[in-house]
């Protein structure tokens, strides 16, 4: 039966509860230990079945309890003060303000396909949501003036549950917007605000819905709705399902239809982020925007897109990247070919890499690249393999100066560390811990923090995941229909004193997680070799439900547990989601990552365990590769890559049993003191803190983002689109003179001063005349790139140094010179180049314009 009406009710709450509405809407309860305790302590069970919802709680907590509560004076008084928390939270003189207070007004959007921010929302899949997520809540505690935009998925990603033969299977959940922390967003007259996407033959209708991350809001989209047919309302309907279609379906509606909505809710953004190529379509609709509204040609919409456009890659392989074939992109968006004025391979050329292969699909990671002024990856490592994966895109430049910069992940420390580590960090290193960089002294103070304090709070938290996990296991068994005998077995899974070793993450193959199991016989002997120095493990994670391998590894783990009767001493926790792996990173002992170097971009499970005391034991990859792995964990090979993925297994699986038996578990069983203390292990807990923490959190990474990228994005925004955008326009057409003219232009003669032998710190003289036929110095910056010489002839590890205009001659050749030394001996070269030098230009790589002295 249809209803004739319907009504949203809201929870029902006497006037003195008031507060609690404003702070379950509010997601800083989430890393505010105040408002989670408040919430936990109205009703725990109720905390617990509504997974951590407020909202939800407050809807359907009996109004009898409710009562009781406005009699408790404590309760009333915890709740004033996070009541209070909150308010000082949004008023306090943030970062951003200190760092900007003279910048004319600005707004940064942050596109992401996926956010993972509490477990209560259930709209991401992994690493790459839960970076998104705590890319937020950073923002928020720096003040940057930035909005989040994604799609409200009405099933989101699956909820994981295994068979009895130990097969993921998935089940999808329908997600109740109206009781979780979600706002719709209206019209002044009431009305849902909408917005319309252009699709072939049809308009697709969104909605809009928010959530309040601290300061930041976060708008999301949901086509479920009238009058979109059956199909379209799927377009929100499951993360990163369906096929093809489906996914520049999604793609169009992040993209397109964000772009649209800021619009339609007032933002003047001046700084655009594209986490991943998700959302690269929003470079063509901003296009569209300018050229038919602000009457502003293609090159000059382009210019202005490009300049104030960020892109962040995740993927170290070119099979990660969104392809979509020429007739489909034509299909779906070929009427964007029309409005810029551009032939259709041209169009298509805006994603390929080689414009010239007329029958290539269109990357989303190209067309994000080719429409962005700051492009980086997400680890110093990433950043490498970043560079040569795309280096094609700027053809003739060397690969180390492909402009693709690398911004190393973090974390969001107060969300990630426990509750009371937290208080103990409170207690001994002040309050401000989590946002303080590498440098401050305060980090000093972790040696103040007793070895006894810190070990006794880790042994509590190990005792309350390993609780967690037994309850965890008995409902999952319970409801597969398994024996009393499997549901009592699992109540005593684990051992509370044990080693015990955490692995979690996605299930993709080349994270290779069933790596540790590749001797059998050996890595039992690890297991239960010697009773008074046993190992656990505890493993978690979803593969996804087209990837059939990914699936066999849950499975072989499952069968090994079973068939080696390991049930006590191995588990594998279903249903991986934020708060299971926020109980993981802080009850395991050290914390296991065995990629395939170098497919890991960058994994941050590992930064989260560390924050909370945790060593890691991981491959050289990544943000691991960056970090002290001496000091803070242990490192499984030394950084190899080998051609042979079988040798590799094999040689990686060898170096962990051998870190396992020879420095892992002696160091945690057999240097204990007369109380049973590890020292050493608590050394290097404390060393994975000290060193870990302050630089592997988001508050350093979204610095980063804002001094690198959004502050100088924002400011080119500003200035070419000034004095009705004649900075643009003058910018434009200086680029089509420059493609016009840089072709003739000619390196007549370079002139060295000195012979092939010179010494170390010898000054050598070098003149070059060069034809730059119609264009100016003003247009061009010579340089001489000069370094050592490597095996293959080629110059390595340049440096370029500027030359110096001198005037033109009578042939009018331009004369430049520069003089230049080396300071280390061996063979060595020089060559010169010759780049586009614009003021408007955010850098001389820009035009993807180079001439080299052959």
């Amino acid at each position: 039966m249809q209803p004739i009406r319907t009504f949203n009710v809201s929870p029902s709450l006497p006037p003195r509860l008031e507060p609690l509405r404003r702070l379950a809407y509010n997601l800083h309860w989430d890393w505010n230990v105040e408002s989670k305790d408040l919430f936990r302590r109205l009703d725990p069970d109720l905390w617990e079945s509504s997974h951590h919802n407020p909202v939800l709680m407050l809807g359907t907590i009996s109004q009898g309890r409710l009562l009781e509560v406005v009699e408790d004076e404590g309760f009333l008084a915890q709740m004033d003060r996070a009541n209070r928390q909150l308010e000082d939270y949004l008023q306090e003189r943030t970062w951003y303000q200190k760092q900007r207070s003279q910048q004319p007004k600005e707004c940064y959007a942050y596109f992401s396909a996926e956010f993972g921010l509490v477990d209560c929302l259930p709209i991401y899949s992994g690493g790459l949501g839960v970076l998104a997520g705590d890319h937020l809540k950073s923002a928020s505690d720096l003040g940057l003036p930035l909005v989040g935009v994604g799609l409200l998925y009405q099933q989101g990603y699956f909820a994981q549950y295994l068979n009895a033969d130990g097969w993921q299977q998935e089940r999808y959940l329908s997600n109740d917007f109206y009781n979780m922390p979600l706002h719709l967003e209206r019209n002044s007259d009431g009305s849902e605000l909408r917005i319309a996407v252009e699709y072939p033959g049809r308009k697709v209708y969104a909605r809009v819905w928010r959530v309040q991350v601290g300061m930041v809001p976060l708008y999301m989209l949901d086509t479920n709705i009238e009058p979109n047919n059956p199909y379209d309302h799927d377009i929100t309907d499951q993360l990163y399902g369906g096929d093809i279609d489906m996914r520049i379906h999604q793609e169009m509606m992040l993209g397109i239809g964000g772009v649209q909505m800021l619009k339609a809710l007032g933002y003047n953004v001046t700084a655009y982020h594209m986490n991943e190529g998700h959302a690269g379509f929003s470079a063509l609709e901003r296009i569209r925007i300018l050229m038919q509204e602000e009457k502003l040609n293609y090159a000059q919409a382009r210019q202005i897109v490009a300049s104030s456009n960020i892109f962040t890659t995740h993927t170290p392989v070119p099979a990660g990247i969104d392809l979509f074939a020429p007739d489909k992109m034509l299909y779906y968006l070929g009427h964007y070919a029309e409005i810029f004025g551009l032939p259709k391979e041209q169009f298509l050329g805006l994603g390929r890499e080689n414009t010239g292969d007329l029958s290539g699909p269109f990357s989303m990671a190209v067309l994000a690249l080719k429409m962005a002024t700051f492009s980086n990856g997400v680890a110093q490592l990433h950043g490498v393999v970043s560079r040569q994966m795309f280096q094609g895109l700027w053809k003739k430049v060397p690969v180390e100066e492909v402009p693709i910069a690398a911004i190393t992940n973090g974390v969001h420390a107060r969300s990630c560390v426990a509750k009371s580590t937290q208080e103990l960090y409170d207690r001994y290193l002040g309050p401000n811990w989590s946002s303080l960089p590498p440098d401050n002294q305060l980090w000093e103070r972790m040696d103040a923090i007793p070895d006894e304090e810190l070990w006794r709070n880790h042994e509590r938290c190990r005792l309350d995941m390993i609780l967690y996990v037994r309850d965890h296991l008995v409902k999952h068994l319970r409801d597969r229909g398994a024996s009393a005998s499997e549901i009592d077995q699992a109540q005593e899974v684990l051992d509370p004193n044990v080693l015990t070793i955490g692995f979690a993450r996605r299930f993709a193959t080349y994270k290779r997680a069933t790596l540790w199991m590749r001797d059998l016989e050996r890595i039992k002997r690890i297991l239960l070799g010697n009773k008074n120095r046993k190992v656990q493990f505890v493993i978690a994670g979803k593969a996804h439900p087209k990837d059939i391998p990914g699936k066999e590894l849950i499975r072989d783990i499952n069968h090994f547990i079973h068939e080696q009767h390991l049930e006590k001493q191995v588990v594998f926790v279903p249903n991986y989601d934020i708060h299971i792996a926020r109980l993981m990173v802080a009850g395991c002992d050290i914390w296991l990552n065995t990629p395939r170097r170098p497919r890991e971009a960058s994994g941050t499970s590992g930064m989260k365990a560390a924050m909370n005391g945790l060593p890691n034991l991981s491959v050289l990859d990544g943000w691991w590769d960056e970090a002290d792995y001496v000091r803070t964990g242990w490192a499984i090979g030394h950084g190899e890559n080998y051609d042979d993925p079988n040798y590799q297994d094999e040689i990686e699986a060898n170096a962990l049993y051998e870190l396992l038996e020879k420095e892992v578990v002696p160091l945690f069983y057999d240097h204990r003191d007369v109380d049973g203390l590890p020292r050493w292990w608590v050394a290097k807990m404390k060393d994975a803190i000290r060193l870990n923490c302050p630089f592997f959190n988001t508050a350093r990474m979204v610095r980063e983002y804002a001094q690198r990228a959004y502050f100088p994005a924002s400011d080119r925004y500003h200035t070419l689109t000034a004095d009705n955008y004649a900075p643009v326009k003058e910018l434009a057409a200086w680029k089509a003179k420059l493609s016009e003219d840089w072709f003739n232009i000619k390196i007549k003669d370079i002139d060295v001063s000195a012979a092939a032998d010179i010494e170390v710190n010898q000054t050598v003289t070098v003149k070059a005349k060069i034809d730059l036929s119609t264009l100016t110095n003003d247009d061009v910056q010579v340089e001489l790139y000069q370094g050592a010489i490597n095996p293959n002839g080629d110059i390595v590890n340049a440096t370029p140094v500027v030359m110096h205009h001198q005037g033109q001659d009578g042939q009018k050749l331009s004369t430049y010179t520069a003089d230049i030394t080396y300071t280390t001996s061996g063979l060595q070269g020089l060559s010169l180049r010759v780049l586009p030098r614009n003021q408007y230009l955010s850098s001389p790589y820009e035009p993807r314009l180079i001439a080299w002295a052959e």
